[in-house]
């Protein structure tokens, strides 16, 4: 199984996987974005994003099936895909492999969203909170078609640890 954590950067999706894997047996966190970083080294660096490359989205459905196959278990994928035909590719491909999935869009209100992004203390992020903010208005324009697809989870004012009960007692709970 996949619970997959969506969202626009600030959103906790980081944190929340950390907490879910920390919960949930044989759980592990895979971050489809170092498929990205390894692709780098391949293609170079990307026009727009490294999700636009087709072999990122079909290197991100093997690696799961391999993982999965190899150890079991459940992954905790983090990962922004704000493209819906993107987010459909990745989805019918893990359809496929005969892998279920979980789509969580971990969602909080615009202001929470530019002050965690401003207070980010990660070392990178200082460099990147211009990138992320920059982000926000496509993350918004998504929005329609990610609360289609995703199970919503509020997470303004909410505390990682609750973030995680929640989606572990949607769990059993299919499309709530």
């Amino acid at each position: 199984m996949i619970i997959w954590l969506n969202g626009t950067f600030g959103a906790g999706k980081t944190t929340t996987a950390r907490e879910l894997t920390s919960r949930i047996p044989e759980s592990r966190l895979f971050d489809a974005e170092k498929v990205g970083e390894m692709l780098w080294h391949v293609l170079g660096t990307p026009p727009r994003d490294f999700q636009d490359w087709r072999p990122w989205r079909g290197l991100v459905v093997e690696t799961a099936r391999q993982l999965l196959d190899y150890v079991g278990g459940t992954l905790v994928v983090t990962q922004t895909v704000l493209q819906e035909t993107y987010w459909q590719e990745l989805s019918t491909g893990l359809a496929e492999a005969g892998i279920p999935v979980r789509h969580f869009l971990l969602h909080t209100d615009h202001e929470t969203l530019v002050h965690r992004i401003r207070t980010d203390a990660a070392p990178e992020s200082a460099n990147a909170a211009q990138w992320r903010l920059d982000h926000l208005p496509a993350y918004r324009d998504a929005l329609p078609w990610l609360q289609r697809e995703a199970e919503t989870v509020d997470t303004t004012g909410v505390p990682p640890s609750r973030v995680a009960e929640i989606v572990i007692g949607r769990l059993g709970k299919p499309g709530e």
